[in-house]
């Protein structure tokens, strides 16, 4: 295993998961990567550790540049596992003191009681032979014991959680990748991740702009130093929720009625020249459907009726929606049912609770939609397109 060079001094020292297909709810089809990362010198810093898995490959990276007995200081900037699980192994290893922020800390010794650790401030400063450490808390981006990283002599900014995608490549900057794969999972990351903490990320945008950075250091993925003014534009218009003339229409059905509904409520919707994309539950997974939830204005979801309910892969949806609460958004309800309803009420009742605006009242048909049901498909849907072009000049 070979350490990559990230500037002078500094080196890539992570894992790449070629394998990972589930990150806690998110799909992963193109795996990930847990970024560590050496910083050599007087003295020797490691920012983050890697999932415990990979712990060797880490270490064998490290080995190819200095004994990794050498390293006299350990940075944890999140105590997510996919980053900390390794830290006991590696002070075992090195001896080396862990600094995290305060609730880092905290954190770190409900994981690891007898892991030891030193807290640092936001906007503290330590001088470590030839490097200075900054540190900036970014509590909520995405646990509340996030913190950056900023090494001022090489104006890198390790940028835990934020900027990141899980994409497991050979390839270590972002100028090195297929630059659509590279946005693609960029905007999956920030839409299944980031998007509830709008807000921070806005002002930790405003915060970067306070420093000079050559190069984000991301912990999954590839490293920026090539696009960073394309990143934070995304990251600040995602973060603003600014969309686009677009609406999502997602559905699952059982005897293709909610089928033939999204169908026609997609038609109307783009007869008013606004960009549709149908999705399927069931056939896509929720992570992909929030990536394009990202840029669209409207969110349109369907339901067939079962045992009185929400058919169960669109209440998944639902919740995992309202979780990631995606605001300024239109909402807008359909579904079918058989001899007794109750999904379309259930689903409008629970996406109340989601961030979305509702200004429609939900549209359902009894069994197959005929030509007047079809119709009224399409009128719904040219609503909506007209709702989403109103939207967008207000």
């Amino acid at each position: 295993m070979e350490a990559v060079q990230v500037t002078d001094g500094i080196y890539w020292v992570g894992a790449i998961d070629w394998n990972i297909r589930n990150f806690h709810g998110y799909s992963t089809s193109r795996g990930s990567t847990y970024n560590a990362y050496l910083i050599t010198g007087e003295k020797n810093i490691l920012i983050d550790t890697v999932k415990r898995p990979f712990f060797e490959e880490m270490v064998g990276r490290i080995r190819s540049v200095i004994d990794p007995q050498k390293i006299d200081i350990i940075v944890s900037n999140h105590t997510e596992m996919d980053h900390s699980s390794s830290l006991p192994l590696m002070q075992e290893l090195t001896g080396a003191t862990v600094l995290a922020s305060r609730m880092g800390v905290e954190g770190l010794r409900l994981h690891f009681p007898r892991l030891r650790t030193e807290m640092v401030k936001d906007g503290q400063e330590i001088k470590l032979g030839t490097k200075t450490l900054k540190f900036i808390d970014t509590p909520m981006l995405h646990w509340p014991d996030s913190m950056f990283t900023y090494v001022e002599e090489d104006k890198v900014l390790f940028s835990m959680d934020a900027f990141g995608q899980h994409y497991a490549t050979t390839k270590r900057f972002d100028d090195e990748v297929d630059q659509d794969v590279l946005y693609q999972e960029a905007a999956k990351y920030y839409a299944n991740i980031i998007l509830l903490f709008n807000s921070q990320v806005e002002r930790t945008i405003q915060k970067a702009k306070d420093i000079d950075i050559r190069i984000i250091a991301t912990s999954h993925g590839v490293i920026w130093r090539k696009n960073l003014g394309k990143i934070f534009e995304l990251y600040s218009q995602w973060s603003s929720s600014r969309t686009k003339e677009k609406a999502v229409v997602v559905y699952d059905t059982m005897w293709n009625s909610t089928r033939i509904m999204a169908e026609e409520i997609a038609e109307g919707i783009a007869s008013e020249g606004v960009e549709v994309r149908v999705m399927k539950l069931g056939e896509t997974d929720r992570s992909e459907v929030m990536r394009e939830v990202l840029d669209s204005r409207a969110v349109v979801i369907g339901s067939p009726t079962l045992n009185n309910n929400l058919f169960p892969s669109v209440a998944d949806m639902i919740y995992y929606l309202r979780g990631l609460r995606p605001t300024n958004r239109i909402g807008a309800v359909f579904g079918s049912y058989g001899w007794a309803g109750g999904a379309v009420k259930m689903a409008q009742d629970l996406l109340k609770g989601s961030g979305l605006d509702l200004p429609l009242e939900p549209y359902q048909v009894r069994f197959i939609p005929q030509e007047e049901e079809r119709r009224k498909c399409r009128e719904f849907g040219r609503t909506i397109g007209q709702k989403i072009k109103e939207k967008s000049v207000a």
